[in-house]
C-alpha cells in the first residue's frame, strides 16, 4: 500500500471535529487564542477540518455592537492572528466573525488553511423573531452585490454557494451554513450536497430551552440522512451574554441520520467534540440510491449555482492514525438491549407476515418442514407456529418431521422431537438411512460396500433425501414446503444445491443471518412466548455446536463436523457480509474494520448476558477468514443463490436474493478481490 494500512484515511475515513468555546464578548483577542488553542489540538490528534461556533471571534451576543467600527477592526486583526496561527496547522478551519462588505454588515463563515482563506460564506438566513433579531444588525447573502472581496490582504470568493474540496482527499468535499440556514423548510446545505458536498459544516448559536437539545439532534441527523452526508454543528455556549438567554454549547457531529458525537452540555471551558467520517460509505450511498442523482437533475439550476474551491493540507498518510469510532462487531445484532428487542420482534413480524401472505395467496393452509434440532430450523419452525396463529388456524396444520440419517445425533435428534412437541404440531420422524443406502447402492458408492468414505456425494445423498422428502409430503398433503437455510449459508454457499437444504416452495430465513438468528430463537425463548418446557428446549439448541451433521461422528459423542470448522466463525463471516454486500467495501477495508472491532475483547459494547462468548481476533485470523469468505462469496457461491425459492427481506443490511439487492452472474471471478485482500498484512 502506499499508505499504511493503519491509517484512517487509506480507508477514506476523515477526522473532523467541532468546537465549543470559551468566548468573551467582544474581545476578538482573546476568543481568537482560545480557536487557535483548540486548532492545535484538533491537528495533533489528526484531524482535517475543525468548525467553530457561530460569530466566535466577537461572540454571538454582541447585539447593537456588531455595528461599533472599533470590533469590526479588531474582529478582522483576530482573523489575521488566526490565519497566520494556520501556517502551521496541517487543518482548515471554518471560524465566525462579522464582516462589513460594501456598506452591508454580514455574519460571515470563513474558511482558513495552511495560511490562506479559501473563501467566505455570508449567512442566507437572518431569523427575526422570538429570541433572535439579526435583520437589525445584519443583511442576507443574496444581498451582496461582489463575489470576491479583500480580507486580511487576500482576494477571496465571498458567496454563500461555495463548496470546499480536499485536495488530498477527494471524496472529503464541505459545504458551509450558518444557524438559521438549517432550520429553513430547504436549507442551503441540502443543493450543496447534490452539488457535491459530502460534509455540511454549519456555524451555530442557538440557546438553551427546554426540550430544545433534543429538536437540535433530531433536526441535525435528520439533515445528514436526507443529505446522505456528515453534518458537523458547532455551536456557542460558556461566555456568551445570558441578558435575555442561556446557551447549553451543544455541538455535534452525525453521519447519515447517526449521532456520533456530541460534546457536553454546560461545560465550562472550552472542548472539542471529534469524530471519524466514513466518506466511502456515504459515496456508495449516493451512488446506490439512484434517487439522489435524479434529485441532482431536477435540481439543476440550483446545483450549478456552486461553486468549488480546493483546499491543500498535509493530510497525515504516512503515519499510523488509528480508528476512533466504534465498530460494532454484531452489524446485524444491536447490542442495546432495547434495541435488539425492538429490532428481533420487526424481523420476527415481517417473517411472519410474509409467509401469511404467501399462504392466503395460494389457499393453502398446511406447511411442510423439516427439523433437524439445529438453530435454523428451529426458528423456521418457530415462525410457521406464529403465522397458523395469526391466520386461526391450528398449529397441526404444520407437518413438521424429523429426518436422522447416518450421523444424526442423539442430542439434536432428541430437540427436535422436545421441540416438535413443544409448539403443538404434526409431528413425524422418517429414517432416511435405508433409502440413501439404496442410493448409495445405485450408485456403486464404497460405503455401501461397508468402506467409511464420507464424501460429497455421502454428504449430498442425505441432503437430498430429506429434501425429496419434504417435497412429496407436501404434495401428498397439499401444502408447501417451508425452507430454513439462513442468509449467512447463502452467502458462503453452504448448502446442498438444487434437491437439496437450497430448495424450498418459500423460505422464511433467507435474509436473517446467522448471528442475527440465534438472538431471534433466545428473544423467543427468553420473552415467555414458549411456556417454561418450550423455553429450557429453545436454550438447550442455542447451546449446540453448529453442524451439518452429515458425516458420523467420534466416538466421545461429538460431531463429525463443525460448520465453522470449514467455513470460519459465524460472527466474522457475518461482519464480511454485510460490509460486503451492504456497502461494497474492499476486502482491505472490511479487515481494518473487522480488527478494530475485534481486536480486544476488553474494548467497546457487547450484547449482554452469560451465554455471550466474547471472543477476540487477531489480524492474521481475520484475513484467513475473510479470504475463506471472498472465495465463496464471489466464485463458488453465485450459482446457487441465482435460483432462490421466494424469501421476504428483513433488513437493510440486505439479502441476496436474485430479483432483489444481489444481481450477480454465476460464472464471476474473485481475482479483484482476492487481489486486495493480499495487501493486507499478516500481522
Amino acid at each position: 500500500m502506499t499508505t499504511p494500512f493503519f491509517n484512517i484515511y487509506t480507508h477514506q475515513f476523515a477526522r473532523v471535529a467541532v468546537a465549543t468555546t470559551r468566548c468573551k464578548i467582544a474581545d476578538p483577542a482573546f476568543n481568537a487564542s482560545e480557536i487557535i488553542a483548540l486548532a492545535e489540538q484538533a491537528t495533533k490528534k489528526g484531524a482535517v477540518l475543525v468548525a467553530f461556533p457561530e460569530l466566535g471571534i466577537s461572540a454571538y451576543s454582541c447585539e447593537d455592537l456588531f455595528h461599533q467600527r472599533p470590533l469590526l477592526v479588531a474582529a478582522e486583526a483576530a482573523l489575521q492572528i488566526i490565519v497566520n496561527a494556520s501556517k502551521k496547522l496541517d487543518i482548515a478551519l471554518v471560524v465566525g466573525l462579522p464582516l462589513q462588505v460594501e456598506h452591508q454588515l454580514y455574519n460571515c463563515a470563513v474558511v482558513i488553511a495552511k495560511g490562506q482563506i479559501a473563501g467566505v460564506v455570508p449567512k442566507s438566513y437572518l431569523p427575526n423573531y422570538s429570541e433572535f433579531y439579526e435583520a437589525r444588525q445584519f443583511r442576507s447573502a443574496d444581498t451582496a452585490v461582489v463575489k470576491e472581496i479583500t480580507l486580511c490582504g487576500q482576494t477571496v470568493r465571498f458567496g454563500a454557494a461555495l463548496l470546499f474540496q480536499m485536495a488530498e482527499l477527494p471524496l472529503l468535499r464541505f459545504h458551509v451554513e450558518i444557524c438559521e440556514d438549517l432550520w429553513v423548510p430547504i436549507p442551503p446545505s441540502s443543493f450543496a450536497s447534490l452539488a457535491g458536498a459530502t460534509v455540511m459544516v454549519n456555524l451555530s448559536a442557538s440557546n438553551a430551552l427546554v426540550g430544545k437539545a433534543d429538536y437540535r439532534t433530531q433536526l441535525v441527523s435528520q439533515q445528514s440522512a436526507r443529505c446522505l452526508g456528515a453534518y458537523l454543528y458547532a455551536s456557542v455556549g460558556q461566555g456568551e451574554s445570558s441578558t435575555d438567554l442561556a446557551w447549553d454549547g451543544q455541538s455535534m457531529i452525525c453521519e447519515n441520520g447517526e449521532l456520533l458525537a456530541q460534546s457536553d452540555r454546560y461545560c465550562d471551558q472550552s472542548q472539542l467534540t471529534f469524530a471519524d467520517i466514513d466518506l466511502e460509505r456515504l459515496s456508495h450511498e449516493r451512488m446506490h440510491l439512484t434517487t439522489f442523482a435524479d434529485s441532482v437533475r431536477r435540481h439543476a439550476q440550483e446545483v450549478a449555482k456552486f461553486d468549488v474551491i480546493t483546499v491543500s493540507l498535509d493530510v497525515p498518510l504516512k503515519k499510523d492514525v488509528l480508528l476512533e469510532r466504534e465498530v460494532a462487531r454484531y452489524p446485524y445484532v444491536p447490542h442495546d438491549a432495547t434495541r435488539r428487542e425492538a429490532r428481533c420482534n420487526e424481523v420476527y413480524n415481517i417473517q411472519v407476515q410474509a409467509l401469511t401472505q404467501r399462504l392466503r395467496a395460494t389457499g393453502i393452509d398446511k406447511v411442510v418442514i423439516g427439523i433437524s434440532g439445529g438453530l435454523d430450523s428451529t426458528h423456521a419452525l418457530l415462525v410457521c407456529a406464529k403465522a397458523m396463529d395469526k391466520l386461526h388456524l391450528p398449529r397441526a396444520n404444520i407437518l413438521a418431521v424429523t429426518m436422522p440419517g447416518f450421523a444424526t445425533g442423539a442430542r439434536t435428534l432428541a430437540q427436535a422431537r422436545r421441540l416438535m412437541v413443544a409448539v403443538g404440531v404434526t409431528a413425524s420422524e422418517v429414517d432416511i438411512r435405508p433409502s440413501c443406502l439404496q442410493m448409495l447402492k445405485d450408485l456403486g458408492h464404497p460405503y455401501a460396500d461397508g468402506q467409511e468414505q464420507y464424501d460429497i456425494t455421502f454428504e449430498n445423498v442425505q441432503a437430498g433425501e430429506r429434501t425429496n422428502h419434504l417435497f412429496r409430503m407436501a404434495n401428498y398433503h397439499n401444502g408447501i414446503v417451508i425452507g430454513t437455510g439462513d442468509l449467512s449459508e447463502l452467502a458462503l454457499g453452504w448448502c446442498t444445491y438444487g434437491v437439496g437444504d437450497h430448495m424450498s416452495h418459500y423460505n422464511v430465513n433467507a435474509s436473517v443471518p446467522k448471528t442475527l438468528i440465534s438472538y431471534l430463537v433466545r428473544w423467543i425463548a427468553e420473552s415467555g412466548q414458549m411456556g417454561d418446557d418450550g423455553r429450557q428446549v429453545l436454550i438447550d439448541i442455542l447451546d449446540t455446536e453448529i453442524s451439518p451433521e452429515l458425516v458420523p461422528g467420534k466416538k466421545d459423542g461429538q460431531p463429525g463436523q463443525k460448520t465453522e470448522d470449514f467455513i470460519g466463525p459465524y460472527a466474522l463471516q457475518d461482519f464480511n457480509l454485510y460490509y460486503t454486500l451492504r456497502f461494497g467495501f474492499s476486502p482491505a477495508k472490511v479487515a481494518f474494520l473487522s480488527l478494530h472491532a475485534w481486536k480486544d475483547k476488553a474494548v467497546g459494547h457487547w450484547p449482554e448476558g452469560e451465554h455471550v462468548v466474547r471472543n477476540q481476533y487477531d489480524l492474521a485470523t481475520i484475513k484467513k477468514n475473510l479470504g475463506i469468505f471472498l472465495f465463496r462469496f464471489f466464485k463458488t457461491s453465485q450459482f446457487k443463490r441465482t435460483c432462490v425459492p421466494n424469501s421476504p427481506k428483513v433488513g437493510s443490511g440486505g439479502s441476496l436474493s436474485p430479483r432483489g439487492d444481489w444481481r450477480a452472474p454465476s460464472d464471476g471471478e474473485a481475482v479483484v478481490w482476492i487481489a486486495d485482500l493480499d495487501r493486507i498484512p499478516d500481522h
